[in-house]
């Protein structure tokens, strides 16, 4: 009876966390939204799921049918989280799991607005780049301390171009996130429904699949294909998907660091430093390509013994 309970409080919960979609407080909760689909998914058999979502969808539904749509959004990734934890998956692979599937929607979003309602990310970047241009150029006009420097129309340019190149980072960074903050709340409101969940491993155990090699190939396929194509959507793709790719071998990278420390006993002080010098001069990510690519880890194993 109790674990009834529990999944009913967090059935409340759920609709609770949509109904602040229809409120100024939705800034904070959509960070939250991916956590009671994932801990429900996990602690119920699958019919038992659907009975304690679909009416909630709905409720959310009959209140303001358009955001049904942002809730089945985030119910997929909750639904390929929860999956990896009921099945008693690795805690890292839930999370790369997570942040893939919210990325990948994320572009399926853009693609849609780009082909479906004529939105132009670029464009809009840039236009946003001159309205700030503009109000800059009126502070320092109307500013006496100011009156030497003037904002040109390369200044602007500059602003835009800043600003789409900062596109792929925040698409990584905000998917990242959400899947960080779902895993940090499901993993112990599932300890306290009685279902295992694995830790994270040890970063000398972080091992990304073999099979990355190849969609790095393909997003230099596709970055390629980018550059001789006007859509907007193809290039979001291609400048996304690099850094991403890039992004997952800097983990492997560090996580090669720390197993190289552990096998010759080594601070894990001195751990921690090599892996900042990863972040700071991120090409030292060829190492996480080799180790990859090759059993690196395998050959310094044997050549200990």
């Amino acid at each position: 009876m109790k674990f009834r309970l529990a999944t009913v409080a967090w059935s409340v919960i759920y609709l609770l966390l949509l109904l602040t979609l229809l409120t100024p407080l939705r800034i904070i909760t959509v960070f939250l939204l991916i956590v009671p689909g994932a801990v429900l998914f996990s602690s119920l058999p699958f019919k038992g799921f659907l009975v304690h979502v679909i009416p909630v969808l709905l409720i959310i539904a009959l209140l303001d049918v358009y955001s049904l749509l942002p809730a089945i959004y985030f119910l997929i990734p909750s639904i390929m989280m929860g999956r990896i934890y009921k099945k008693g998956g690795p805690a890292f692979q839930a999370l790369m799991t997570g942040m893939g599937i919210i990325l990948a929607e994320l572009l399926v979003v853009l693609f849609i607005a780009t082909y479906s309602f004529g939105f132009d990310l670029s464009q809009y970047l840039r236009d946003q780049a001159a309205i700030s241009a503009s109000i800059v150029q009126q502070v320092l006009s109307a500013n006496p301390m100011f009156s030497n420097m003037n904002w040109t129309a390369e200044d602007t340019q500059k602003l835009g171009t800043m600003l789409i190149g900062k596109i792929p980072y925040v698409l990584i960074m905000t998917s990242f996130i959400l899947a960080m903050i779902t895993h940090a709340l499901a993993r112990p409101a599932l300890s306290s429904l009685d279902v295992p969940v694995r830790k994270m491993k040890p970063a000398r155990e972080w091992r990304l699949p073999r099979a990355l090699i190849w969609y790095y190939l393909l997003a230099i396929v596709i970055e390629w294909i980018a550059g001789s194509s006007d859509s907007s959507w193809i290039q979001m793709v291609s400048i996304s998907m690099l850094p991403l790719i890039h992004a997952c071998f800097i983990i492997q990278t560090i996580g090669f660091v720390y197993f190289w420390t552990h096998s010759r006993k080594m601070s894990p002080v001195i751990a921690l430093l090599l892996s900042l010098v990863v972040l700071v001069f991120q090409p030292l990510r060829i190492i996480g390509i080799i180790d990859l690519a090759f059993p690196l880890r395998e050959a310094i194993t044997r050549s200990k013994k």
